[in-house]
């Protein structure tokens, strides 16, 4: 009898909420000594894109260049110029390399900044 005293008194405990949350789940958990930063702002497509290229300009111009290359190249190929072919795949291998070491470099060079 004693032990179906002891269930009894436990149950009604065991039923709330309260007893197995520990923090309410409706709003942030209070930290102490963190405040929390202002809601960021999303920014459009158009917004993204002119920041990153005011960032890094070289990596569109390597873009712009090994799209161009690609481009003048195939056309060149299908009119049967393969030595003008040929001097654009070139070229175009070299705008993608000059973008890869744009692209690394302007990663290096965000990496150097001090953080404001």
């Amino acid at each position: 009898m004693a032990g179906a005293t002891a269930v009894s008194e436990l149950t009604p405990a065991a039923k709330s909420p309260a007893a197995f949350a520990p923090f309410d789940f409706s709003q942030p958990p209070d930290i102490e000594g963190f405040s929390r930063l202002p809601a960021a702002r999303d920014e459009t497509f158009k917004e993204k894109f002119l920041r990153k290229t005011k960032e890094n300009p070289f990596v569109p111009i390597g873009c712009l260049g090994t799209a161009g290359a690609l481009v003048y190249g195939l056309r060149a190929f299908n009119q049967g110029k393969t030595r003008q072919s040929q001097l654009m795949m070139r070229g175009r291998i070299f705008a993608q390399g000059f973008t890869v070491v744009a692209i690394i470099a302007g990663v290096f060079i965000t990496a150097m900044k001090p953080k404001q």
